[in-house]
């Protein structure tokens, strides 16, 4: 990897977003990682950035505000220079009966997830030269949702597939790349392999288990990297054969 190159990881003081930040540092590249509330988390993960003889960079920005995107990635250039791979990894879930859900959990989680995605590629591609990646995290829920109380948080990961289609039309021609990466149950903090909820999950896996954060961060890893030069559009399943 470039010595220089820049990547902006959102939603990236904990879980899939910390990991993926910390395997970036290690793959080489200079992270900057977005976060609402945790800001000891992310200067802990910047920490961890450093150790590794990278820049590291903790900005506070709420993907679900308007501006809260564009000023992330305006951000990370005003600190490295330059920006080569964002990570669309920020998102929330409300999840509940569909009767039960109201116009504010519909706009919160429709604004984090698929306008705060859109706002960051957007300011994103505006920095990106050829070889730039975007790198957007899904949900296992876009191909088999396994039961009810799903449909707001289904709806809001299904329109990354479509984003991450344009996209990679629209900037294909610059040589700017876009990929969707769906993990499945995952432990993580919001998820964890010893919760209440963890046995369902698990039983839904081709592989009876719960994935790492690290696994999923291994994905993202490739698709920012030199051998994913000629992968765009596309959909990769991280979920131990949840959608087998």
């Amino acid at each position: 990897m470039n010595g220089n190159a820049v990547a902006l990881v959102t939603g990236g003081s904990r879980g899939i977003g910390a990991a993926t930040a910390l395997r970036l540092a290690e793959d080489g590249f200079d992270v900057a990682l977005t976060h609402v509330s945790g800001a000891r988390a992310a200067a802990e993960v910047v920490g961890r950035i450093e150790a590794l003889g990278r820049r590291g960079l903790a900005v506070r920005a709420d993907a679900g505000a308007p501006e809260g995107p564009r000023e992330a990635v305006e951000e990370t250039v005003r600190a490295f220079g330059r920006l080569d791979v964002l990570v669309n990894n920020a998102g929330v879930g409300v999840l509940g009966p569909i009767d039960a859900l109201g116009a504010a959990d519909v706009d919160r989680v429709l604004g984090v997830n698929v306008r705060g995605a859109f706002l960051a590629a957007q300011a994103a591609a505006g920095h990106m030269g050829p070889g730039g990646r975007i790198v957007t995290i899904g949900s296992c829920m876009v191909q088999r949702v396994p039961g009810p109380g799903g449909t707001l948080y289904a709806t809001s990961k299904a329109a990354m597939t479509g984003l991450t289609k344009a996209l990679a039309r629209e900037l294909g021609g610059r040589g700017i790349t876009a990929n969707l990466v769906h993990p499945g149950p995952t432990d993580t903090d919001m998820n964890p392999a010893d919760g209440p909820y963890a046995d369902p999950q698990r039983a839904l896996t081709a592989l009876g288990r719960y994935g790492t954060p690290q696994e999923v961060a291994a994905m993202v890893s490739f698709l920012a990297g030199p051998d994913a030069a000629y992968v765009t559009g596309a959909e990769f399943s991280v979920d131990g054969g949840h959608a087998a």
